[in-house]
């Protein structure tokens, strides 16, 4: 294998003038320049990547710190934060913190001991010390799809008041009056956001949401089964179970199963975070997508501003309705494509400085008189 020594007898310079060439150091002759590099190219030299972290105090190394990496969310996330890193001459390394504080830390602290450049995280809590004291001491970061809010850190993430709205509006159309929601964790920001959009989103339609038809989950599979067969043996079961992530959907769904009833016929089952699966579950369901590519992509461009010393800048994507047949819907043609794999629309991105400021709480103002009720569609007695 060729040394950079090699590199300097074949260009007939000093070993200094072919590290001055690597390094992009603007006093060297453009002739000189185009010596050296034709030797590098026929050599076949590659520069040692930690001898040269250790001159430039760079690695080319991202860390991607993410709640989950069974859920397909965030594997979809991870595959476009580590496609956008790679176009811009970084390497990814991935830690899965598995809903667990404790491992989230485990991970950052590894991750900035072995000197990445910078940090993508999806915090799993409300923002532990360890992870605040990585933010004071100058750690570049940028949070994804959640948030700490008051943190000084810029945030890109997902938008999903309007979606929910806009599911809520749909559900109630349809005929369905007694809805539940199959929460996340609240210490969360994705978690207490979708419940309280899910509220206010009711409470324009006049309807109520008790706290018996509100789980609390994890937002993974055992905890959406548990919860929803909860919700099933209630005095006066919901008509529809909208479940605030894919995994507690899957998991309510099996648990729907389990007690013989069928969807949408019997209950009908809502989820957010869309997924390529959905479409091919009987019936297909009706999901909340997210830009999840998009996601991924204006995250590593927020770091890569913040490392070249540039203002990096929050975004809010739009979440979007995707339609199927899981809520009694009348046939139709079956979205297929889940927002990550589709064109992002032109308008409804935003972006901010880089402080993300704490979610608004919804308002307190006096909700308008309900509308007529609309026809309840038929079921079948549980």
């Amino acid at each position: 294998m060729a040394s950079i020594k090699d590199v300097a007898a074949g260009a007939e310079v000093s070993v200094a003038t072919v590290s001055r060439v690597l390094n992009g150091h603007p006093s060297v002759r453009p002739d000189t320049r185009t010596r050296v590099m034709a030797a590098v190219e026929a050599l076949g030299y590659r520069p040692n990547a930690v001898a040269r972290s250790l001159r430039t105090q760079q690695t080319r190394t991202l860390g991607l710190v993410i709640s989950d990496v069974l859920n397909p969310y965030f594997t979809e996330l991870a595959r476009s934060v580590e496609d956008e890193a790679r176009a811009h001459g970084y390497s990814v390394i991935i830690g899965n913190a598995d809903e667990q504080p404790a491992l989230q830390d485990h991970h950052i602290r590894t991750l900035v001991d072995r000197r990445i450049d910078g940090l993508l995280v999806s915090p799993t809590d409300g923002g532990s010390p360890l992870m605040l004291d990585a933010v004071r001491a100058g750690v570049p970061m940028v949070f994804v799809d959640r948030w700490i809010p008051g943190v000084d850190v810029p945030v890109v993430r997902a938008d999903g008041r309007e979606a929910v709205r806009d599911l809520v509006a749909h559900l109630y159309a349809l005929g369905h009056r007694r809805l539940a929601i199959i929460a996340g964790p609240a210490t969360t920001t994705t978690g207490s956001e979708r419940v309280d959009a899910f509220r206010e989103a009711l409470r324009e339609h006049g309807l109520p949401l008790p706290d018996a038809r509100i789980g609390h989950g994890d937002f993974q599979a055992g905890s959406g089964h548990r919860e929803a067969t909860r919700l099933l043996a209630l005095a006066e079961p919901p008509d529809v179970i909208f479940a605030a992530d894919n995994l507690m959907a899957l998991g309510a769904m099996d648990a729907i199963r389990a007690h013989g009833l069928r969807i949408p016929q019997d209950i009908a089952l809502a989820a957010f975070d869309d997924i390529p699966w959905f479409v091919h579950t009987d019936p297909p369901i009706t999901a909340i997508a997210q830009p999840t590519g998009e996601l991924g992509r204006a995250a590593v461009r927020a770091l890569i501003d913040r490392l070249d010393g540039r203002e990096p800048h929050s975004a809010i994507l739009p979440a979007r309705l995707v339609v199927r047949r899981s809520c009694g819907e009348p046939p139709g043609p079956v979205t297929t494509a889940p927002a990550g794999v589709t064109p992002l629309p032109t308008t409804g991105v935003r972006t901010t400085p880089v402080t993300m400021p704490p979610a608004a709480a919804p308002g307190s103002t006096t909700p308008p008189a309900p509308p007529s009720p609309a026809p309840t569609p038929n079921r079948s007695n549980r």
